[in-house]
C-alpha cells in the first residue's frame, strides 16, 4: 500500500451491482417466504437455534464484544489517533454540530421508546442471579440495561464506520463494507466474488435489522394510538401506521443526507430533549438525579465484570442461560445487526474528521443522552411499581412492552397531550435510522460514482419497498419474532467479518503511519540528504551481512 492509493482516479457514474443487488434480494424473499408459509415450524426451528446458539457462544459473543471495544479505544490513544479520513487539505463536510447530531440520531431509534420503562421493568420482576422483585434487583436492572446501550454497542458502529472510512478515504476505494478487507487480500480481490459475499451478507444483516426496527416502532406507535384515542389494536391499522411510517421516511430517503436526514436529526435532538426533561422535571426530581449518578457508578464499577458475566456460578443456571440468551446475546447480535448500515452511514458523513474524532464522537455523543433517558424513564417506571402501587404498569411491561411508555405518562399532568407528543417522537425516532438505512442499502447495490455519491432515487424507494413489504408480512403471519431470532443467528458470521475489519485497519494504518514519517523525514531533512542516508544505510546492511559470513579456509574448499 503506498501513497499512490491517495490519489483520485476517474470514476464512472453511479450503477447497479447487479450481482449484489439481486443475490441479496434473491436471499431476503426468499427466506421471508419461508418465514411465512410456515411459521410455527420456521418460528420452533430458529427457536431452538437461538437457544443453542446463545449456549454453545455466549462466551464467545462476550470476547468478542469486549475485544470490539478495547480496540477501539486503543486506536484512538494511540497515534494513530491522528490520522486523518482523508488527504490532509480535506475538511468535514458537516459542521460539527450537525455531525454530533446525525451520529445521535443514527444510532437511537424508537426502540429507546420501547425499552426505556419496560426493559428495567422486567429485569427486576425476572432478575438473572439472586432474588427477583427486591431493591437489589432494581438497582442490577438499571445496570443491565445500562450495559446493553452502553458503550459496547456504540464501540461496534465505531469499528465498522472507521473502517469503511479509512479506506474510501484514504484509500479511494467504494464507500462499502468491502473495502474494510483490502489491505488483508487485494483489491482484486475485493472487487471480484469475495468482496460482493460480503457486501450481499452485509445487506443481509442489516435488512434484519431494519425490518425489527420498522416492526417495532410499528407497534410502538400503533399501541399510542390505541391508549390515546382507542384505534382497535388490529392487522389493518397496523397496516396503516407501516404504510404511512415508510412512506415518511421513503421521502426522508429521497431528499438525501444533507437534507432530510440532516434536518430530521436535528428535530430528532429537540423532540427527545423535551420529553426527557419533562419526565424529569415533573417527576420525583432529586430522586432521579441520585438515581441516575448511582446507575453511573454501578455501570462504571461492574462494566468489566458484567462484560464477561456469564453467571456461570448461580445456582438455577438454567434460567440465568435463558435470560442471557434474550438479553444479553440478543442486544449484542442486535448491534451486530445495525452496525453494517449504521457504521456506513457514519462513514459517509465523517470525511475530513480523525480516527480519534470518530471514535470519541461515535462513543460519547449518543452515550450520555441514551444512559440519562434509560436511567430517568426506568427509575420513574420502578419507582411508580415499587412504591406507587402501579401493578398494571409492571404487567404491560412483561406483556406488552411497547404500551409501557403510554402508561407511565398517565402519571404526569396533561396525559393525554404528553402521549400525543411521545407518539410523535416515535414516529421522528424511528424515521431517521429508516431513511439512512435505506440509502445505506441503495449504496452498498451500487458501484461506480464518487465515494460518497448516494445512490439513485429509484434504488432508495425500491429498498424501501422491500423492507416495508418484509415487514408486513411477517407481521401479518404472526411470525415477526423469528426475525427477531434471525438477527441472533445472523449476527454471529458476522461478528466474524468485523474480527477480520480490526487487523485489516491495524495493517493499514501502521503502514501509512510508517508512510508519513517518511514523508515528514524527506520534508524536514532534504530529499538528497535523505538518499545518502538511506544509501548508507544500505551499505552498512551490505558489510554486515558480510562480516557474518562464515569464512572457509582456503585448502578445505572443493575444487570448481
Amino acid at each position: 500500500m503506498s501513497t499512490a492509493s491517495l490519489i483520485k482516479t476517474p470514476t464512472e457514474r453511479v450503477r447497479l451491482n447487479g450481482v449484489v443487488f439481486f443475490t441479496s434480494t434473491l436471499l431476503i424473499l426468499l427466506l421471508t417466504a419461508v418465514l411465512i408459509a410456515a411459521p410455527e415450524t420456521a418460528g420452533r426451528v430458529l427457536g431452538q437455534a437461538q437457544a443453542w446458539l446463545s449456549r454453545s457462544f455466549g462466551w464467545y459473543y462476550m470476547l468478542v464484544i469486549g475485544g470490539y471495544l478495547l480496540f477501539v479505544i486503543a486506536l484512538a490513544f494511540s497515534s494513530y489517533g491522528k490520522l486523518k479520513l482523508g488527504s490532509k487539505d480535506d475538511k468535514p463536510d458537516f459542521s460539527y454540530g450537525a455531525w454530533a447530531g446525525m451520529l445521535f440520531s443514527s444510532g437511537i431509534g424508537i426502540s429507546l421508546l420501547y425499552f426505556g420503562a419496560s426493559e428495567p421493568l422486567d429485569h427486576y420482576f425476572n432478575s438473572p442471579e439472586g432474588a427477583s422483585a427486591t431493591n437489589h434487583a432494581a438497582r442490577q436492572g438499571l445496570q443491565l440495561t445500562f450495559l446493553h446501550w452502553g458503550l459496547h454497542g456504540w464501540a461496534i458502529y465505531a469499528l465498522v464506520g472507521l473502517a469503511v472510512a479509512y479506506f474510501a478515504y484514504r484509500h479511494n476505494q467504494p464507500l462499502a463494507l468491502r473495502s474494510a478487507l483490502y489491505p488483508l487480500v487485494g483489491e482484486r480481490w475485493v472487487k471480484g466474488a469475495g468482496g460482493h459475499a460480503v457486501d450481499v451478507f452485509g445487506m443481509f444483516v442489516t435488512l434484519l435489522g431494519l425490518v425489527t426496527n420498522l416492526g417495532i416502532g410499528a407497534m410502538q406507535v400503533s399501541s399510542g394510538l390505541e391508549y390515546l384515542f382507542g384505534m382497535e389494536h388490529n392487522n389493518t391499522n397496523l397496516l396503516i401506521v407501516i404504510l404511512v411510517m415508510s412512506t415518511v421516511a421513503t421521502i426522508a430517503a429521497v431528499s438525501g443526507v444533507e437534507n432530510g436526514i440532516r434536518r430530521l436529526s436535528n428535530l430528532n435532538i429537540l423532540l427527545f430533549s423535551g420529553l426527557l426533561l419533562f419526565v424529569l422535571l415533573n417527576g420525583p426530581t432529586l430522586h432521579l438525579l441520585n438515581a441516575f449518578v448511582q446507575n453511573i457508578g454501578d455501570y462504571l464499577n461492574g462494566v468489566v465484570l458484567k462484560t464477561f458475566d456469564l453467571y456461570v456460578y448461580e445456582g438455577d443456571n438454567a434460567r440465568s442461560e435463558r435470560w442471557l440468551g434474550l438479553w444479553t446475546v440478543f442486544y449484542w447480535a442486535w448491534w451486530i445487526s445495525w452496525a453494517p448500515f449504521v457504521g456506513m452511514f457514519i462513514a459517509r458523513i465523517s470525511r475530513g474528521r480523525t480516527v480519534r474524532e470518530l471514535v470519541a464522537g461515535v462513543l460519547l455523543i449518543p452515550l450520555g443522552f441514551t444512559l440519562a433517558w434509560l436511567s430517568i424513564f426506568g427509575n420513574t417506571a420502578l419507582d411508580l411499581v415499587m412504591n406507587h402501587g402501579a401493578v398494571e404498569l409492571g404487567r404491560t411491561a412483561l406483556e406488552q412492552p411497547s404500551m409501557s411508555i403510554y402508561q407511565l405518562l398517565e402519571h404526569y399532568p396533561a396525559a393525554k397531550i404528553v402521549v400525543g407528543v411521545a407518539i410523535f417522537v416515535g414516529f421522528v425516532l424511528f424515521l431517521t435510522p429508516a431513511d439512512s438505512g435505506a440509502v445505506m442499502m441503495a449504496n452498498l447495490s451500487c458501484k461506480g460514482g464518487e465515494v460518497d455519491e448516494d445512490a439513485p432515487h429509484w434504488l432508495r424507494i425500491l429498498w424501501s419497498a422491500i423492507i416495508t413489504v418484509v415487514t408486513v408480512g411477517l407481521l401479518f403471519a404472526g411470525n415477526f419474532e423469528a426475525m427477531q431470532t434471525m438477527v441472533v443467528l445472523a449476527g454471529l458470521p458476522f461478528s466474524v467479518v468485523l474480527v477480520v475489519f480490526m487487523f485489516g485497519l491495524y495493517k493499514a494504518m501502521k503502514q501509512d503511519t510508517l508512510i508519513e514519517q517518511e514523508q515528514a523525514d524527506l520534508d524536514r531533512r532534504g530529499f538528497s540528504e535523505y538518499l545518502a542516508e538511506r544509501d548508507r544505510q544500505q551499505a552498512e546492511a551490505v558489510v554486515q551481512r558480510l562480516m557474518d559470513k562464515p569464512i572457509t579456509p582456503a585448502h578445505t574448499r572443493t575444487p570448481a
